[in-house]
């Protein structure tokens, strides 16, 4: 197999691009012609790999999908319009009505939402559980559970759960894991690779890389399932990608690797500059040697990527005046960006967790996010330096 940047680069390609040209073109339209009915037959029942409505398939589309399915080695993938697309898809693919789901206590909020208030509406029960402890996962399992979904690392306290061994258990009772690898991107880790049956993206995160683009992807190794996902599910919630948003995404993957070494070893710059700062009461980072999850992430993982959270002393109040501070770094939800993004996650993208209950969830009001950007490193750290100082 070639390497990552290779595949990055070339993956599911066949170099017969249109007048030769170096790029893949934007298939930009909405509708695709037949050349007669015994040709639109053969399209409709799949005898064809000819396209019939960008909605169920597009050839900037499908590049974009088989370039993806390669990288996390998986048999195929879906692209959706947004990462929540691609997430609350791929959870009502797998559930039915009095069908229960394990979740990880720590999840990106609008997943919890999902999860917690979206699920019930139709009759399907979650638990919450630690998913960081084995023995709590086991305990939580019964005959109603058919799916367990969680994001290593999590979103924002960075908890890293042992992939392969949570699909080892699953696997023996017939219940499905889903992974959202949105912070490791497919360059840090493989899902797929250690036994989870779906991994998803919010590719508007690392996959692009430059923040122009909301869109979203899940790969499998079954492609019976990826079938039944994208045709049963993303088209008919018709939470469809644009063919333009697919091309900005395959030239994202172009720097994908190179990005991620940049970003990762600018990350621990601001690591060590952060765990011997006097006004930082803890640092949470999978590289630390002294995290809880590192040895774990040292195992399934290639690098510990570029996402850190961290705890001010003073509080919330001087939580907010650092991020107030910041003069470099931008004050965003979003992360993998170019730039260095910084949030407190409390207030903004985990809102919707009930204030009374953050410290179950593994949150507290004053965790300071720091997507760590693609800038001199110098420079991010001389501009956390100042805003400390305040």
């Amino acid at each position: 197999m070639t390497g990552f940047d290779t595949r990055a680069i070339h993956a599911g390609s066949k170099g017969n691009n249109p007048s030769n040209s170096l790029n893949p073109p934007i298939f930009q339209t909405s509708t695709f012609v037949f050349n007669n009915i015994d040709h639109a037959n053969k399209v409709m029942s799949f005898e064809s790999d000819d396209y019939v409505y960008t909605r169920g398939n597009n050839p900037t589309l499908r590049l974009f999908e088989n370039r993806m399915a390669e990288l996390e080695h998986g048999a195929g993938a879906v692209a959706f319009a947004s990462g929540m697309a691609a997430i609350s898809s791929v959870i009502f693919s797998l559930l039915k009505p009095a069908d229960t789901i394990i979740v990880h206590k720590t999840l990106y909020g609008s997943s919890y939402s999902v999860v917690t208030e979206l699920l019930p509406k139709y009759n399907v029960n979650y638990k919450i559980a630690d998913l960081t402890n084995i023995d709590e996962l086991e305990n939580a399992i019964d005959e109603s559970v058919k799916v367990i979904y969680f994001e290593t690392p999590s979103n924002p306290d960075l908890s890293i759960i042992d992939i392969k061994t949570v699909s080892q258990i699953a696997k023996d009772k017939g219940i499905k894991v889903v992974v959202d690898n949105t912070f490791a991107s497919p360059y840090f880790q493989n899902p797929l690779s250690l036994g989870a049956d779906v991994v998803v993206h919010s590719a508007t995160k690392y996959i692009c890389g430059h923040g122009d683009v909301v869109g979203g992807v899940a790969i499998a190794k079954d492609l019976d399932y990826i079938h039944r996902l994208k045709f049963g599910y993303m088209c008919e919630f018709g939470g469809v990608m644009s063919p333009f948003n697919a091309w900005l995404l395959l030239r994202g993957l172009k720097t994908l690797g190179l990005r991620m070494r940049q970003h990762e070893k600018n990350a621990i710059e601001v690591v060590e500059f952060l765990k011997n700062h006097s006004k930082i009461d803890s640092v949470m980072y999978p590289g630390l040697s002294d995290f809880k999850g590192h040895n774990i992430a040292k195992k399934q993982m290639n690098g510990f990527g570029a996402i850190i959270s961290f705890e001010v002393k003073g509080g919330l109040d001087s939580a907010i005046k650092f991020v107030d501070s910041l003069k470099l770094a931008q004050l965003a939800v979003s992360l993998g960006d170019c730039e260095t993004l910084v949030q407190l996650p409390a207030a903004i993208t985990h809102r919707g967790y009930p204030r009374e209950k953050l410290a179950e969830f593994g949150l507290t009001e004053s965790m300071v996010r720091i997507s760590v950007g693609l800038e001199d490193s110098k420079d991010i750290i001389e501009d956390l330096e100042q805003a400390l100082k305040q």
